[in-house]
């Protein structure tokens, strides 16, 4: 380039990665994850889990929002073994207060019967949102007359961390020591990927714990007890 032109135009030489090359960059991930598989998949899994502690107690709280007989038969082995004398379940309130949905307290009639719980009992409550935290400060009604100081809460096993971490804030803040059982199926914090019900499952109550940790308890939450403080 003469001298001149150097003052009005330059060169530049850029280099492009090809295809054949991102492809194989793409491949190579695809494989580190595939065999890092039996590291993260129990990792993320266990991520979603409580600290599982049965010691004996009060009661026993079914978590009632998808009916699933293995909460019931889970509490109906924990009442036999002498956890706790008694056993509660939510169900739901449509329209008229206290008035306890026929159905989701027939559904609970039906799978406490069958999983041979010698006893138990309803607390009736409105699916408001945010559902988790308003059905907790529903339920504490009842131990709380009751003069309950402890509680067992059976409860899915990836849902069990949010769980624990509700009901510890709201029945804690009213003397009630909460414990948690984790309840699982086929789908195992080992074994989560295995189906595309299970794979979903963990997705979303991986999204919904970030969501009460990071803005219903704080804020939501934490909003209510300063405005009682007040």
């Amino acid at each position: 380039m003469t001298t001149w032109r150097r003052h009005f135009f330059s060169s530049r030489t850029s280099v492009r990665t090809t295809w054949k090359f991102r492809l194989g960059i793409v491949a190579l991930l695809a494989v580190a994850v595939l065999l890092s598989k039996p590291m993260w998949v129990p990792l993320i899994g266990e991520s979603l889990v409580c600290e599982r502690n049965a010691a004996p107690s009060d009661a026993l709280l079914i978590e009632n929002f998808d009916p699933q007989y293995l909460l019931f038969e889970r509490a109906e082995a924990l009442a036999r073994a002498g956890t706790a004398p008694r056993v509660l379940a939510h169900v739901r309130i449509d329209s008229e207060p206290g008035v306890p949905n026929p159905v989701s307290r027939g559904i609970v009639d039906v799978m406490a019967r069958q999983a041979r719980l010698a006893a138990w009992d309803v607390i009736a409550i409105r699916h408001t949102e945010p559902i988790s935290l308003n059905a907790a400060l529903q339920i504490r009604d009842r131990p709380v007359a009751d003069r309950v100081t402890s509680v067992v809460v059976v409860t899915p096993g990836f849902r069990s961390r949010r769980s624990a971490l509700v009901y510890g804030a709201v029945l804690g803040k009213a003397g009630i020591s909460v414990r948690c059982e984790p309840v699982f199926g086929l789908v195992t914090p080992e074994r989560w990927t295995d189906t595309w019900h299970g794979i979903q499952d963990v997705a979303q109550e991986f999204l919904k714990l970030q969501y009460y940790r990071l803005y219903v308890m704080p804020f939501v939450w934490g909003g209510r007890q300063g405005e009682r403080a007040s």
